[in-house]
């Protein structure tokens, strides 16, 4: 007899509703909701809740035990992975058997897969932008001290931020902690599984698009191990300098900084001579901006649109001259969320109500506001802006 066992966090359903006694390859519910999905050996479906969407991954028990602890450690840490909702252990199943656990994750919005964006109009423009995500998202698991062991393309969500792409994590079974840090043995083994399913996703896809395997991108993984290792070594970069030259860490800090990496701490110590300083930094989780704009203003987001719509928060307290303190800086976020941010992202989903993210949507506003200020050579203004970038039928960003 099959007895299925809940485990699920508070803030989420309770999932009780679901026909946990049969495989979801078999379900037949109401909540069931047909969605984009990249390639996975194991069965995936979505449902979907007043409290959004999620996905229900099936999964024999030890990976899925391997998952769904990997996923919490990530959260606990400020990773950039999916969050993991429930865990379900179906009682009197064979534990090897692939529908005997279920993992439950909250579905990440805005998101697509690989093949979407490969596949999609304009992919060669959007080129830099995913390996740059996909680069960055393995330095950041790799620093915080995680081992993927199959890093592939469609373990990976990719959403719109700002000006660029943001990666995420989906798929942690294969993966090990090491809170100790990794070997470069160990990072140079992820990256060449990495370039090995890369070539082998990019194979598959130009094969179901009848192509020629020379036809297929399969240097991507190379490319991608490429910008890995010049960012790791930024990251990772000792320094010395002159007894005179301090300024230079608040320098170093300020660059990570605008890279998105908090900084944790900072080890100073005198060279062999005694008249230098060597210095290095232990950069954190990449959410710098993210965390300062929700400080701020209660308004979670992704890195990089963080990053811009803090310089608009900026540019509203410089406009409305509000005292560089701490209660003039707080007081002025408060009015610039109630009079000018929720305002324009209330318009922004009146032109189009089940479109996209609205908040890259208002990334999309303020670039165009620049654009249109720095052609004039004045601020236009809000209104104006708006109105010329409903005009021009809301254009995001010209990637690069």
């Amino acid at each position: 007899m099959i007895k299925p066992t809940l485990n699920v966090r508070t803030g989420h359903p309770d999932f009780l509703d679901l026909d946990w006694e049969s495989s979801i390859t078999k379900w037949d519910h109401h909540r069931l909701m047909d969605l984009p999905k990249g390639i996975s050996r194991h069965e995936v479906r979505f449902v979907g809740y007043n409290q959004g969407i999620y996905a229900i991954k099936e999964l024999p028990r030890r990976p899925a035990t391997a998952e769904w602890e990997n996923l919490r450690w990530l959260e606990s840490v400020g990773g950039p992975a999916v969050l993991a909702a429930g865990y379900v252990v179906r009682e009197g199943t064979d534990p090897t058997q692939e529908w005997s656990t279920a993992v439950i994750t909250r579905y990440l919005d805005h998101s697509f897969s690989y093949r979407e964006l490969l596949e999609g109009p304009g992919f060669g423009k959007r080129r830099n932008q995913m390996l740059d995500a996909f680069a960055a998202l393995l330095v950041e698991l790799h620093n915080l001290g995680l081992y993927w062991g199959d890093c592939s393309l469609s373990n990976v969500l990719y959403q719109f931020d700002a000006e660029g792409i943001a990666a995420t994590l989906v798929d942690t079974e294969t993966a090990e902690v090491h809170e100790s840090g990794l070997s470069d043995g160990q990072r140079e083994m992820d990256l060449d599984v990495m370039i090995v399913n890369v070539a082998g996703g990019m194979a598959d896809i130009a094969a179901g698009a009848g192509q020629d395997i020379d036809e297929a991108d399969l240097d991507l993984g190379e490319d991608i191990a490429d910008r890995y290792r010049a960012l790791w070594a930024e990251l990772q970069r000792e320094d010395v300098i002159g007894p005179n030259e301090r300024w230079r860490i608040t320098e170093r800090i300020n660059a990570l900084n605008a890279l998105g990496y908090e900084v944790d701490d900072l080890e100073i110590d005198t060279t062999g001579d005694g008249d230098r300083l060597r210095f290095n930094v232990r950069v954190g989780s990449r959410r710098f901006h993210r965390n300062r704009l929700q400080e701020l203003t209660g308004i979670w987001t992704s890195e990089k649109q963080a990053r811009i719509i803090l310089g608009d928060l900026q540019y509203f307290l410089a406009k409305e001259q509000e005292p560089e303190t701490p209660t003039g800086k707080a007081i002025g976020a408060v009015r610039w969320r109630v009079g000018v941010f929720e305002p324009l992202l209330e318009r922004i989903r009146e032109l189009e109500p089940n479109a996209g993210d609205p908040v890259q949507a208002y990334c999309d506003f303020l670039h165009h506001r620049f654009v249109m200020s720095r052609r004039a050579g004045f601020d236009v203004g809000n209104d104006a802006a708006l109105e010329s970038w409903i005009a021009a039928n809301q254009p995001g960003y010209e990637p690069v």
